[in-house]
């Protein structure tokens, strides 16, 4: 019964803010100008208006999202420096700035924003917070390892890096 109620008030206030004229709160635009000392603005409304649920979603929903969309990014840099290790046509120096990339994606980041995700949804902040560093050690200079002679790592590097500066920084508004 009590649930009933809940939704015919949720339903009438709705209806009254409709009829006020009153437009529904932007939540997406809410959390990124929370974190826009950190994180461009524009970067992250795009990304996250893209995800399903984001618009109705809390500043913790937005964190969770931000950090799937890290996790992704970061699989893609590391099957590209992977890649890219393997390339026959790539010096020595340079194959072997690749595998290390490779490994710090696969070993470090991915797995580090997979566990902070776990515990930002269990509300485990101090797990959650103690994540951090290690989740952005990947992005920080695959493209510059190899002396930014190709570029390949560039967009990737960059694409992860600003998503896990977007993940720190929705955590840090939720709970420092």
């Amino acid at each position: 019964m009590r649930t009933l109620l809940v939704a015919a008030a949720i339903l009438i206030l709705s209806a009254a803010g409709a009829a006020l004229g009153v437009a529904p709160a932007d939540t997406v635009a809410d959390s990124c100008h929370a974190i826009s000392d950190f994180v461009d603005v524009d970067f992250c409304t795009s990304r996250l208006r893209f995800v399903p649920g984001a618009a109705t979603a809390d500043r913790l929903g937005h964190l969770l999202m931000a950090t799937d969309l890290a996790v992704a990014s970061g699989a893609k840099a590391q099957d590209l420096a992977a890649a890219a290790a393997r390339d026959g046509s790539v010096d020595p120096g340079e194959r072997d700035a690749m595998q290390a990339c490779a490994f710090l994606y696969g070993a470090a980041s991915v797995p580090g924003l997979r566990l902070l995700r776990q515990y930002a949804a269990a509300r485990a902040w101090g797990p959650a917070h103690a994540l951090v560093m290690l989740t952005m050690d990947a992005g920080d200079g695959c493209d510059a390892a190899v002396g930014r002679s190709n570029g390949r790592m560039a967009g990737p590097d960059h694409e992860f890096d600003q998503l896990s500066a977007m993940v720190t920084a929705l955590l840090n508004s939720i709970n420092l």
